[in-house]
């Protein structure tokens, strides 16, 4: 793929008086006022509160996708808790995408709920209604059946719903859906995700946002490390038990 939808991120400075400006992807974006995307994926990775999720929503928003998922013809809002991140960046298009879909775990209930009430055809989400499939089928079936290529696919913690082995199919269709001209922009906790070939990974942490590769990852580190020898942590974690 010679070009992407998303190219990068422009920032003018966020001084809103809210919760995002202590954010540490907020304040690395005010230092620097930009954020290169031009990969066929990207992923955002770091500590619970650093603002990935934000950021995704933010760029999401800007693209022209509903907030708490959807495509761009889906507009409904449960219960708006969006930030205002969206009002100060701007999303730096190399070309449009002919499909596209923002898949949030946290509200994606509420996109199978607007599938139905839509009366939109089930053939493009498994054949039968989101809510009649597990969670992890569910989000599945949306890849497999709705996601058709030349598309820009921005998710949130899919892993959230997916054990390892649907893990590892999900990568097996991100490849898919790359080989058909898509761009993927994804937060994930997964070290089995972040594994993807040649994916950019920016790594959040309390100061900055730095390019990592998948081995100085630390969530892939830490994940490591764990597997490698359980019963350490074990030692640390139960100490004062």
């Amino acid at each position: 793929m010679d070009h992407w939808y998303i190219q990068a991120i422009k920032t003018i400075y966020c001084a809103d008086d809210s919760y995002i400006t202590n954010l540490a992807v907020v304040k690395y974006l005010n230092k620097t006022g930009y954020l290169d995307l031009g990969q066929s994926v990207t992923f955002f990775v770091g500590e619970n509160g650093t603002g990935k999720s934000t950021l995704i929503e933010a760029i999401a928003l800007c693209a022209g996708y509903n907030a708490e998922g959807g495509s761009k013809n889906f507009n409904f809002s449960s219960r708006n808790t969006t930030s205002n991140l969206h009002n100060y960046i701007t999303v730096v298009k190399q070309s449009y995408e002919k499909d596209g879909f923002f898949l949030r775990a946290e509200s994606f209930y509420n996109v199978a709920s607007q599938v139905d009430d839509l009366g939109i055809n089930l053939s493009a989400y498994g054949g039968k209604s989101l809510h009649e499939q597990s969670h992890g089928e569910s989000f599945m079936s949306l890849v497999q059946n709705r996601f058709h290529g030349n598309g820009l696919y921005i998710m949130d913690e899919p892993e959230a719903a997916l054990s390892p082995l649907r893990q590892l199919t999900l990568l097996s269709e991100i490849h898919r859906l790359v080989e058909l001209d898509s761009q993927f922009i994804i937060a994930t906790h997964s070290p089995i995700l972040l594994a993807y070939p040649n994916a950019k990974i920016y790594q959040i942490t309390d100061t900055a946002i730095e390019e990592v590769s998948y081995e100085d990852c630390e969530h892939c580190k830490l994940t490591k490390q764990f597997l490698d020898n359980p019963s350490r942590f074990f030692r640390y974690l139960f100490s004062n038990s």
